[in-house]
């Protein structure tokens, strides 16, 4: 049986709202990270073989480097600088 002096605990609205951090909350952040890691890990694994192909490279091989030619690059008129 309540009695009417028997009232629930009275809490500010910003005070309810925030969330409390305990230790359950840190376990869960550390063991996210590690496994986003190690998806992170496994995946460029996996596919480390595809990316060592051509095409895969981001430099290119010396036979490919001399065929490759660009254009001069063409000279730009600028104004001098007005003090």
């Amino acid at each position: 049986m309540a009695y009417e002096t028997d009232r629930p605990e009275v809490v500010r609205a910003t005070k309810a709202r925030q969330g409390s951090w305990g230790r359950h909350i840190f376990w869960v952040l550390v063991i996210s990270t590690v496994l986003a890691a190690i998806a992170l890990l496994a995946s460029w694994a996996i596919n480390t073989p595809r990316l060592e192909g051509e095409g895969g490279q981001t430099r290119a091989a010396p036979t490919v480097a001399h065929q490759f030619s660009s254009p001069e690059p063409v000279a730009q008129q600028t104004s001098p600088l007005r003090p």
